[in-house]
């Protein structure tokens, strides 16, 4: 049989302190690690390297990098650290043109705020002023956003109801169709107090009802298209389709 080696607890007394020894170091070196890793991030919350530069605003058309900025609460040279996500997203999904918006850090020290605007269908005129009219029918009128003839100008609404229904129709066209149309005034008789008259970017004037509005839209491309490139008139679009031409 092969004899097992006896080692002596004396020879084997230096070998566990030494593997002591080394654990002790290791774990040593982990604490110290540890400690000026803390001390490294308490001295950069605290210092300029932690604030924030920029302000980068993204997928805004109408309102201005400014005013994102001011609706969010952040401000240049805080840290970039304490704010608050959620709570800056709500303040500026607060704000009636803003229908969502997402933010995000990109560091080592600017901020990315991204917009998602709410359609405006139209812009209501009201004397020597224009208010835009979003999707739902909502006016603003507190904030100051110029006319850019992006979207018709309404004229004659005087009556909420039928300005959210003229809104609704609006947002229902497709994009072609929306931007042939320059003006839409309101234009109720006693007969038909839906009756609306319509200005377009080639030039004809089209008589409708806002009653399936949209619906009807879709066959003006075809109704033009057979007219001549010389004929100016009006389009009749109600009960019936009939071109009427102005001399």
């Amino acid at each position: 049989m092969e004899k097992k080696k006896i080692v002596s607890i004396e020879d084997r007394i230096p070998k566990l302190k030494e593997a002591r020894k080394k654990k002790a170091n290791r774990r040593l070196i982990i604490y110290l690690f540890i400690f000026f890793l803390l001390i490294a991030v308490i001295v950069y919350l605290q210092s300029p390297l932690s604030h924030i530069k920029t302000i980068n605003v993204n997928q805004n058309d109408v309102l201005s990098d400014e005013e994102i900025i001011k609706e969010s609460g952040l401000k240049i040279n805080t840290n970039i650290w304490m704010y608050k996500k959620g709570k800056t997203i709500k303040a500026l999904e607060t704000h009636p043109m803003i229908e969502s918006a997402t933010i995000h850090r990109s560091l080592p020290s600017t901020v990315e705020i991204n917009i998602k605007e709410q359609k405006i269908i139209g812009f209501l005129k009201e004397k020597s002023a224009y208010h835009p009219v979003l999707k739902n029918g909502m006016i603003i009128r507190e904030e100051d956003i110029p006319y850019k003839g992006e979207a018709p100008i309404l004229q004659e609404f005087k009556d909420d109801d039928y300005l959210n229904h003229m809104a609704s129709e609006l947002d229902e066209l497709p994009n072609d169709l929306f931007n042939l149309i320059s003006e839409v005034s309101w234009k109720p008789t006693d007969k038909n107090k839906y009756n609306i008259e319509l200005y377009m970017n080639d030039g004809f004037i089209v008589h409708s009802s806002m009653k399936d509005f949209a619906k009807k839209m879709k066959s003006y491309p075809s109704i033009v298209s057979q007219l001549d490139k010389e004929d100016k008139g009006i389009i009749h679009m109600d009960v019936g389709t009939y071109f009427e031409k102005i001399e």
